[in-house]
């Protein structure tokens, strides 16, 4: 990591302990006149609220739930709002404590992605603080939170973490969606239909259920539909096993015009968007420039040894998380 970016973790325990990381963390940040984000749980900013008074309105609040709800989504969102606030601050520096919604408990995902902050957020000056909610983390998340943090936060005072693996030693693998497979690509050409039987045929075997495997089909049709609606009748489609899941990529040279609508909000736009997608993956990703427009979503796969229909499906629209 270059110098600049620092990254934390904070087990706490209980309300007092939370507030015993947040409140020093963002006084100083407002001292020094670094821009502050916090982006928690509703009873989190109710408590720092409250107890900030009048400093509370120096600081931008964000529930987890309306702020990267997905791993990409997160870091992408660190990274814009550290190049809008950057030039505020004297010491180029802006504070972030992110605590995201770890689905279930279950931190597969964001574990993979705490180490790829590492990667993808050096080079900023951000300086960014994980809590985690030991009430509420799943078996194994603080083990793992300790070997994607450099650094841990405890009774006040920073610690440097003996467990810290670097991320090219991080599981392997620093993201929870790899970049597309070098085999052959499907060739969607304006059959929506077409497109959604290769990815079923390709998938089904490696979901957890033919219920997972109709929810993934609902999601590369909606992608496939958003596509579509924004003039986009061209595109490659990889479907293939990465990371513990089934990752579809499509990808096409066009660009799309505006932003991809997906989020709580979402369902309120008109047209297509990305919504019913988002809440049926695990993973979401979409990115458009002048090289094109690459939508990646994924679902998890099925375990070793498992017989196909074993294991939970993949959660829908108002579904639990697939865990």
């Amino acid at each position: 990591m270059q110098p600049g970016f620092r990254h934390q973790g904070c087990l706490y325990r209980s309300d007092a302990e939370f507030l015993a990381m947040a409140v020093p963390f963002a006084e100083e940040g407002l001292r020094r006149g670094e821009p502050v984000l916090v982006t928690t749980t509703a009873a989190n900013l109710g408590l720092l609220h409250a107890v900030m008074g009048g400093a509370a309105d120096r600081i931008a609040f964000a529930e987890s739930d309306y702020f990267g709800r997905r791993p990409a989504q997160l870091a992408e969102a660190l990274r814009r709002y550290w190049g809008r606030h950057r030039s505020t601050a004297p010491t180029g520096t802006v504070r972030v404590l992110a605590e995201p919604v770890r689905a279930g408990g279950d931190a597969a995902a964001w574990q993979l992605a705490e180490a790829e902050f590492n990667v993808a957020l050096s080079g900023t000056r951000i300086w960014l603080v994980c809590p985690y909610d030991t009430r509420t983390a799943g078996p194994g998340v603080v083990e793992e939170a300790r070997r994607t943090h450099p650094e841990y936060v405890v009774d006040g005072e920073v610690r440097a973490s003996a467990q810290f693996r670097v991320p090219e030693a991080a599981g392997g693998a620093a993201t929870a969606a790899p970049s597309r497979a070098a085999e052959d690509p499907f060739r969607f050409e304006g059959d929506l239909v077409a497109v959604r039987r290769h990815v079923l045929e390709r998938a089904s075997a490696l979901l957890r259920s033919e219920d997972t495997a109709t929810l993934f089909g609902v999601a590369v049709g909606e992608a496939v539909a958003y596509l579509l609606e924004h003039g986009i009748d061209r595109a490659a489609v990889w479907v293939r096993p990465a990371a513990g899941r089934v990752v579809c990529t499509l990808h096409s040279d066009r660009p799309v015009d505006g932003p991809a609508f997906y989020g709580p909000r979402a369902a309120t736009r008109p047209g297509t968007t990305l919504w019913m997608t988002d809440q049926i993956c695990e993973w979401l990703d979409v990115s458009s420039d002048t090289a094109g427009c690459t939508i990646e979503l994924a679902m998890r796969e099925r375990p070793a040894g498992a017989e196909p229909g074993q294991g939970r499906p993949g959660r829908g629209p108002a579904g639990p998380p697939a865990g």
